[in-house]
């Protein structure tokens, strides 16, 4: 049969390829399809301006035990350590006190690393928190009350950019998350994040790719039948009609597809436990409007914090509010043209659906009402921006950790569990940052889990 595998994999992010190509690489037959017409997944690298820009993930969280940080070094890519200190802007065109600024952002990203005893909303813990360390350490900074608000209101953009949060309240104090050692921020720069898969592919260098693995783009997987009570085979069909068979097939579509999917994507259906947690987690966006210019104009590799004061950001229409939203903008590594505007949430959902001339003219006014003034800004040349949560095969960014985390504490475990025939053979594995018990939503966390699955076919059968 033509059709036939030892493995399908659905979806090709950093989950799908690892699996894939572990699965490979000790000879099995591999299938993968992605519905997208593009392999990466929630990594997007694109051309722009005058080298590349990461239009998904933009870094490697940590060095110490990352599999990708060890592709990278083990092919003798160069990847860059990025400084995220912030140069701070006000709404009125003034500079910041970014030397506070820094100081308070650094205390706030370092408390969230102790979480609680018992537990609280984010928010509310790094509020109080921040406020008895101003309090020791600032007090004069108290009498400003206009600050600390726009501070906080800073402070939980950047975390919501962090988490993929709509607010920091939303997000569990207490989270089971676990940073890698190492720098937090390695950027591939001018090789693009897309490099990791060529590596994990073997077509880095022009590598010939894996023998033994068959990759389909434009393929939307629309059905897995699978043998519950009986042994055999998993069949996949496609939305173009295409049926394809195989021992067991590994699922790495992301926690906003099952949500959406989940009832009509599984038959048999999922177990109740296995749609509960779908429910109950929580996928959220973190959204990228990129700008190019004729020329470099803003040092490479930097950050720009934007702090609105009361009075300006009262003065913003009920229509523009979203720009209030965007906590800054940085010039990626990768590009020395090219300028990132960073938003979230709620936000980022609607900016997605704004008319592009529209999204690429306030952006612009807010750089020039923060920075224009010590500054002349010129017209952009072009933009792109993010989707992922209008995009069909993401729905989201990546997941965090809700204030629910404390009644579903082995969510992601169950979220993971293989589904098995009658004879307790895995027949159909879940992947994806979203399963990984402590280092979800980062593209390290979706390799391992994706390595993981693989492991579990592999020792049941003879290599």
């Amino acid at each position: 049969m033509p059709n036939s595998y030892d493995t399908i994999v659905v979806g090709l992010g950093s989950a799908g390829c690892t699996a894939a190509s572990t699965l490979a690489k000790a000879g099995k037959k591999v299938l993968g399809l992605e519905a997208d017409n593009r392999i990466g997944g929630r990594v997007k690298t694109v051309p722009f301006g005058d080298g590349v820009v990461e239009v998904g993930a933009e870094w490697i969280h940590g060095t110490v035990g990352s599999r990708i940080y060890e592709s990278a070094i083990k092919n003798n890519v160069t990847v860059l350590p990025q400084d995220l200190d912030f140069q701070v802007f006000m709404s009125d065109g003034s500079t910041g006190k970014a030397e506070l600024v820094n100081e308070l952002v650094n205390y706030c990203l370092d408390v969230m690393e102790h979480p609680p005893e018992k537990p609280e909303a984010l928010g509310h813990f790094v509020t109080r928190k921040l406020m008895d360390y101003i309090k020791e350490k600032h007090p004069e900074v108290l009498n400003d009350k206009d600050f600390i608000t726009e501070f906080l209101e800073m402070m939980n953009l950047l975390t919501n950019n962090y988490e993929a949060s709509n607010d920091w309240n939303d997000v569990s104090a207490q989270t089971k998350y676990e940073d890698l050692g190492g720098h937090r921020h390695m950027s591939w720069h001018r090789h693009g994040y897309m490099t990791f898969f060529e590596i994990l592919l073997n077509t880095y260098n022009n590598g010939p790719g894996l023998p033994t693995l068959d990759i389909k783009l434009n393929k939307e997987v629309t059905l897995i039948k699978w043998p519950k009570n009986s042994t055999g085979q998993v069949e996949v069909i496609c939305k173009d009609g295409d049926v394809y068979k195989a021992n067991n097939v590994i699922v790495t579509v992301s926690l906003g597809v099952l949500k959406e999917r989940h009832s009509n994507l599984f038959l048999p259906s999922l177990p109740h436990e296995k749609i509960e947690i779908i429910e109950k987690m929580s996928i959220g966006v973190m959204d990228k409007v990129i700008l190019n210019f004729e020329k470099e104009w803003l040092p490479n590799g930097t950050f720009f914090g934007f702090i609105w004061k009361g009075e300006d950001k009262r003065k913003i229409s009920k229509d523009d509010y979203w720009m209030t939203r965007i906590f800054g903008v940085s010039t990626p590594m990768g590009s020395k043209t090219a300028l990132t505007f960073w938003t979230s949430g709620e936000v980022g959902k609607m900016v997605e659906t704004l008319p592009e001339d529209v999204v690429k003219r306030k952006v612009m006014e807010l750089l020039r009402k923060f920075m224009g003034k010590n500054m002349t800004i010129p017209e952009p040349t072009g933009m792109i921006r993010s989707t992922w949560y209008s995009n069909p095969y993401t729905r989201g960014s990546y997941t965090f950790d809700n204030i629910l985390v404390h009644e579903y504490p082995n969510a992601r475990a169950i979220l993971g569990e293989p589904l098995v025939d009658e004879a307790g053979s895995p027949k159909v594995l879940f992947a994806g940052e979203a399963t990984d018990l402590t280092h979800f939503s980062t593209v390290h966390g979706a390799s391992d889990s994706g390595y993981r699955e693989a492991m579990r076919i592999l020792p049941s059968s003879k290599i």
